[in-house]
C-alpha cells in the first residue's frame, strides 16, 4: 500500500477536525427553514421544483430514510461535504505544485471560512455547491498537468450534476469558457473529449431541463418576482467586496488575492479568469455576497503555494504567525457563523463584538442574525396551530384546511404536525402551490403567516384564534393564527389564482 505523504496526512487530520466541529454543533438551536422545505420536497420527488433543481430533494430523501429526521441525521451529509471540501482543497494545492505547508494551509483556510461553517451546517444546496465546483476545477488542473483530454468528460459529468444541484454552476462554467478562450488552453476546444463532456453535462441535466420546459420555466418567473419585489438586499460593488472580507474571514483576504495573482502569473490562468468572471458577474447582477463563496477554495490553494514559495528561503517564522492569527480570528468569528454558544450567550457576545445582525433580505431588524433566527419558532408555531385545530369539534376538524403563506411554515407543520395530530398543510408558496389544496373546499381554514387584511376579503368570517411570537424568530414570523370560515369560492376552483412565487 502506498504511504500517505506528510501533506496528505495533515490535510486529512484537518478534514476530520472540520467534520468533528460541524457535527458538534449540528444539534444546536433548531431546524432551518429551508431544511423544512426540502424535507417536504423529498416527500414529493420530482425532476424539478419551482425554486431549485431536484438533487437536494433526492439527497434529503436519502438522508431521512437512512439516518432519520433528527438534526444529526439531517446534517451528517452536509458535514461530510464540508470535510471533503477541505480534503479536495489540499489536493488542489498539491496538484498545482504545493508542498506540505501549502497543502496544509489551503486545507486550514477552507476550514476557517465563516460562510462555509454556516452553509455546511444545514441540509441545503449550498453545502454541496463548493465541492462540485472544486471537483470541476480539479479536472481542469489535471487536464492541464497531464495533457489527458479525458478529464473534460469528468468535468462535464460534474457540471451536469452541479446543474441538478444549483443553477449557479453555470456561472463557473462560463468563467471556465472565458478562461479557455483568453489563454492558450483554448487548444482544448478542438478536443472531442471537451464536447463529449459537454454532451454528458447536457444529458445529466436533461431531466430537469425537460421538467422546466413542461412547466414554462417557473424558476425564471420566480427570479423575476423576487427582483420586482425588492426582497433581497442588493449591495454595491464596494460593500460587496467588503462583505467578502468578512464572510470569507478577513485574515484570508491577502491569501485569496495573492492566489488570484499567482494563478494569472502561471500556467493555470484559466482558473484566474474563472474567478474574475464569477466575482464580476455576481456584482453586476446584484447577487448575494455568499454566491461567490464556492469559487474561493482554488484561490486559497494557489495563495498557499505563493505564501509557501515566498517564505521558503527566509521569513519562515511568518508561517507560524499567520496560522496563529488565522486561528485566533476564526475562534472570534466562529460563534457568529455557527451555533457554538447558547442563544443568550451569543446575544451578549454579539453585543461585545459591536456587531449588528446584517440584513440579507428585507424582513426587518431581528435580535439574531437571519441565519440563526430562521432556526427558531417552528415547533412553537406547530403547537399553537394544533391548539387551535384541536379546539374544533371533530366533524369540523375533518374538513379544516391548514393554509400557510410561506413554504417554511407549511414545512414546519408537515415536520412537527404528526406529533400534534395535524393533517398535512397546504400553501400557495413555491412548490407547495403545485401540490394543490387536495380535497379542501375552503369552508374552514386555519391560516398562518398573514395579518388578516387580505384574508378578510375572501372569507365571510375571520377571527384571531392564536398567536405566534417566538422571541428569537424573525420578526416577520410573528403573526396571528387565523380561524376563517366560508371562503367566498370553492378553494379547489380558486386555487390557480392563489399562486405566490417570491
Amino acid at each position: 500500500m502506498k504511504r500517505l505523504t506528510p501533506g496528505t496526512r495533515i490535510v486529512l487530520c484537518i478534514a476530520v477536525a472540520k467534520l468533528i466541529f460541524q457535527l458538534a454543533v449540528a444539534g444546536r438551536y433548531g431546524i432551518f427553514c429551508d431544511e423544512l422545505y426540502y424535507i417536504a420536497c423529498s416527500r414529493h420527488l420530482d425532476w424539478g421544483y419551482v425554486d431549485q433543481p431536484p438533487l437536494i430533494a433526492g439527497i434529503t430523501w436519502f438522508a431521512t430514510h437512512v439516518f432519520g429526521t433528527s438534526l444529526y441525521g439531517l446534517r451528517l451529509l452536509p458535514a461530510l461535504a464540508g470535510a471533503a471540501l477541505v480534503w479536495l482543497t489540499g489536493k488542489l494545492a498539491r496538484e498545482m505544485g504545493g508542498g506540505t505547508f501549502a497543502q496544509a494551509l489551503a486545507a486550514l483556510a477552507v476550514t476557517c471560512v465563516p460562510i462555509y461553517m454556516t452553509m455546511q451546517h444545514w441540509m441545503t444546496m449550498n453545502a454541496f455547491e463548493p465541492l462540485l465546483w472544486m471537483g470541476c476545477a480539479w479536472c481542469v488542473i489535471r487536464a492541464i498537468n497531464t495533457g489527458d483530454a479525458h478529464y473534460w468528460l469528468w468535468f462535464g459529468a460534474l457540471t451536469g450534476l452541479g446543474m441538478e444541484n444549483k443553477y449557479s454552476v453555470a456561472f463557473f462554467v462560463l468563467g471556465i469558457a472565458v478562461g479557455l478562450i483568453a489563454t492558450r488552453e483554448r487548444r482544448w476546444l478542438a478536443s472531442r473529449w471537451m464536447w463529449i463532456g459537454a454532451a454528458a453535462a447536457v444529458a445529466i441535466f436533461l431531466p430537469n431541463l425537460i421538467w422546466l420546459v413542461r412547466h414554462d420555466f417557473p424558476f425564471l418567473e420566480l427570479m423575476r418576482n423576487v427582483r420586482a419585489s425588492g426582497r433581497d438586499v442588493v449591495r454595491g460593488p464596494v460593500a460587496f467586496i467588503a462583505d467578502q472580507g468578512l464572510i470569507m474571514n478577513p485574515i484570508l483576504f491577502p491569501l485569496w488575492i495573492a492566489g488570484t495573482v499567482w494563478l494569472f502569473a502561471g500556467r493555470y490562468r484559466v482558473l484566474a479568469w474563472t474567478f474574475l468572471v464569477v466575482f464580476t458577474l455576481m456584482i453586476v447582477l446584484g447577487g448575494k455576497d455568499y454566491y461567490v463563496a464556492p469559487v474561493y477554495p482554488m484561490t486559497f490553494a494557489a495563495g498557499a503555494i505563493a505564501f509557501e514559495s515566498l517564505t521558503r528561503a527566509r521569513a519562515a517564522w511568518t508561517r507560524a504567525v499567520f496560522v496563529a492569527v488565522l486561528l485566533a480570528v476564526t475562534a472570534l468569528l466562529a460563534p457568529y457563523a455557527s451555533p457554538v454558544l447558547p442563544v443568550q450567550s451569543f446575544l451578549r457576545y454579539q453585543k461585545w463584538l459591536g456587531l449588528e445582525p446584517p440584513e440579507i433580505e428585507h424582513h426587518g431588524v431581528n435580535p439574531l442574525p437571519q441565519w440563526f433566527a430562521d432556526e427558531f419558532g417552528w415547533e412553537d408555531m406547530a403547537r399553537e396551530v394544533a391548539r387551535v385545530y384541536n379546539s374544533l369539534p371533530p366533524d369540523q376538524r375533518a374538513r379544516t384546511a391548514i393554509f400557510c403563506n410561506q413554504y417554511s411554515e407549511a414545512g414546519a407543520l408537515d415536520y412537527y404536525g404528526p406529533k400534534y395530530g395535524l393533517p398535512p398543510a397546504i400553501s400557495n408558496h413555491q412548490n407547495y402551490w403545485y401540490w394543490g389544496p387536495r380535497d379542501y373546499d375552503g369552508s374552514i381554514v386555519i391560516v398562518t403567516g398573514s395579518d388578516g387584511t387580505g384574508d378578510r376579503e375572501h372569507f365571510r368570517t375571520v377571527e384571531v384564534a392564536g398567536r405566534v411570537n417566538h422571541p428569537y424568530a424573525r420578526r416577520d414570523r410573528h403573526f396571528p393564527v387565523l380561524l376563517c370560515h366560508d371562503l367566498t369560492a370553492d378553494l379547489r376552483k380558486f386555487w390557480p389564482e392563489t399562486k405566490n412565487w417570491n
